[in-house]
């Protein structure tokens, strides 16, 4: 394997980060309620993410009648791209504002567009979800903070990818999800799931149900918010017995108290070769849970080939 340079793992300016994250989470629920509001019904709610792309973050085309809409986070030009697939275009400047000023902007050009999405105007997964109209506490927008957290999105997709050729089962796309503002990939047994107890903050139980369907292991990257460190993650569900005191190939370890394994990207950065280590995370908990949860690898895991074609 190729290791990529240390400047595809750029350092994320925390302090700047953290104000910027507050801002730049609000917002991309806002562009993800629209997703939601006009894509149809995928399982796991797969249609509702967003995904990395060599400028930001997309919504990818969204059906509206008999047109489509395009929303697009550009973090090189730090702007806000809303194409419609009759050549309208409309640029909403990134820059530092509330996220009240951002929804009536936004909300005005989806009207000007003749878009109608009925979007639920407050966010979720948050433990204070205030309305969206009613936000200007988050207003804060540093360009530089938000380039380098889309970088590190970019180079954890190209390892993401990766791994998850590795599988032949049933997996979900590279995919950022706006709720909890992380880029995810997973993996499923084929086996439905116990029904899962819900629970996240100012989000219906339903959500999580669906979500957590099917047993499932999953891993992706958080990139911290006001007061914790961006961690690279993996999880599955249900979780079974002895998941906990696995060891895994890479300085990450289980936390307790997340109840999933964790590499913070400190780590990562600081180990000879951050993408071949990033890997053997994803696959060594992979093989944690494949293992104690007894799937059936032999059919689904795909066994390299010796030969190219």
């Amino acid at each position: 394997m190729v290791n990529a340079s240390r400047s595809d793992w750029p350092e994320l300016p925390l302090n700047d980060w953290r104000a910027t994250y507050a801002t730049l989470h609000m917002w991309s629920q806002i562009v993800g309620k629209t997703r939601l509001a006009l894509a149809p019904m995928e399982n796991h709610w797969w249609q509702v993410a967003l995904y990395v792309t060599d400028r930001g973050l997309t919504t990818s085309p969204m059906p509206c009648g008999d047109r489509s809409i395009e929303v697009q986070f550009d973090f090189v030009s730090h702007q806000l791209r809303i194409q419609t697939s009759d050549g309208a275009e409309r640029l909403l400047p990134l820059e530092s504002m509330t996220v009240a000023d951002f929804f009536a902007r936004y909300m005005n050009i989806l009207r000007e567009l003749k878009v109608d999405a009925l979007i639920h105007p407050s966010p979720v997964e948050v433990l204070i979800a205030t309305p969206f109209a009613q936000d200007r506490q988050h207003a804060i927008y540093h360009a530089q903070a938000a380039r380098q957290c889309w970088l590190i999105l970019l180079s954890t997709q190209r390892v993401m990818k990766q791994f998850r050729g590795r599988f032949t089962g049933k997996q979900s796309p590279v995919h950022f999800f706006w709720g909890s503002f992380d880029l995810a990939s997973t993996r499923f047994s084929g086996r439905r799931a116990p029904r899962h107890p819900g629970g996240a903050p100012n989000c219906p139980d339903r959500v999580m149900v669906e979500a957590y369907s099917h047993e499932c292991s999953s891993c992706g990257f958080w990139p911290g918010d006001e007061n914790s460190q961006p961690i690279f993650y993996a999880y599955t569900y249900p979780q079974p017995s002895g998941y906990a005191e696995r060891r895994v190939e890479s300085p990450g370890r289980y936390d307790t108290q997340l109840r999933e394994f964790v590499l913070p990207y400190e780590a990562l950065c600081a180990a000879p070769r951050p993408d071949e280590t990033l890997l053997q995370f994803f696959q060594t908990t992979y093989e944690a849970a494949a293992d104690l949860a007894r799937w059936d690898r032999a059919a689904l895991d795909r066994v390299a080939s010796s030969g190219t074609r």
